[in-house]
């Protein structure tokens, strides 16, 4: 059974005001969510970018998916890659990327001979998929109203990996997660203040009683403030930007 690495790219939410957007890569292959930050970050954490083979994207708010045309552009012009890249998110995953990389570097999908190949793959509610030895499978969540978001759960390397994405609390959350070996999970507030489009300490902590107790939870896309002590008491990790959870 391999080990599971997971590198916090950044911890917090779109207000945070400590703490940079929320991503982790696993294993070094697998990235879930691109912030404006991810590149910079990647090189900070001795990660070469053209090692991912995977990105999933949980859904189009900036702080998710605008660090895609600052990554597409590093491949463009400074650092050509070999290995294909597949880019897993909502419908128009394509389009919004291709429309968000040409506002701000429109040289970079008119290149045809890119040096590998770029495929797009719009996410279905729990309809499974595999790229690149990851299976994996999408999970439609609730979150603002007019936007499709999605966590995922993978399988990789004889690991379960979930991660909600930004979601309030509802039910996929649970067969997202059941019998994954970690679940990372969103918990932007402290309080229940932001109960209607996120997860709180309370959501979590149902959680945690339905999950399996060898489920670890590690939350991020965190706001300000601290975490309860029951969240610890739990054994529920928080993490830290640029830190690295080994499991």
């Amino acid at each position: 059974m391999a080990a599971l690495e997971l590198k916090f790219i950044g911890t917090g939410n779109a207000f945070a005001p400590t703490r940079y957007w929320s991503s982790f890569l696993l294993n070094g292959r697998v990235l879930f969510d691109a912030p404006p930050t991810l590149l910079p970050h990647l090189h900070k954490l001795h990660v070469d970018p053209r090692d991912i083979e995977v990105i999933f994207i949980s859904h189009f708010h900036g702080d998710h998916y605008l660090g895609l045309p600052f990554l597409l552009l590093e491949f463009a012009e400074l650092e050509p890659r070999t290995k294909d890249l597949t880019i897993i998110g909502p419908p128009d995953i394509y389009k919004r990327t291709e429309a968000a990389t040409n506002l701000a570097f429109a040289n970079v999908f008119r290149k045809r001979d890119r040096g590998y190949h770029l495929t797009f793959v719009e996410a279905q509610d729990r309809q499974p998929g595999e790229v690149h030895g990851v299976r994996y499978t999408p999970f439609k969540v609730q979150h603002v109203p007019n936007l499709e978001a999605f966590a995922y759960r993978v399988e990789f390397e004889g690991r379960t990996v979930a991660y909600t994405g930004d979601s309030a609390m509802c039910e996929p959350l649970v067969p997202l997660a059941q019998g994954a070996d970690v679940l990372v999970a969103e918990c932007s507030c402290w309080t229940e203040a932001c109960g209607a489009i996120h997860l709180t300490p309370s959501g979590i902590m149902t959680l945690r009683s339905q999950l399996d107790p060898s489920t670890k939870i590690i939350l991020t896309h965190i706001g300000a403030g601290e975490a309860p002590r029951e969240l610890a008491d739990a054994g529920i990790l928080v993490a830290d930007d640029l830190q690295t959870i080994a499991l």
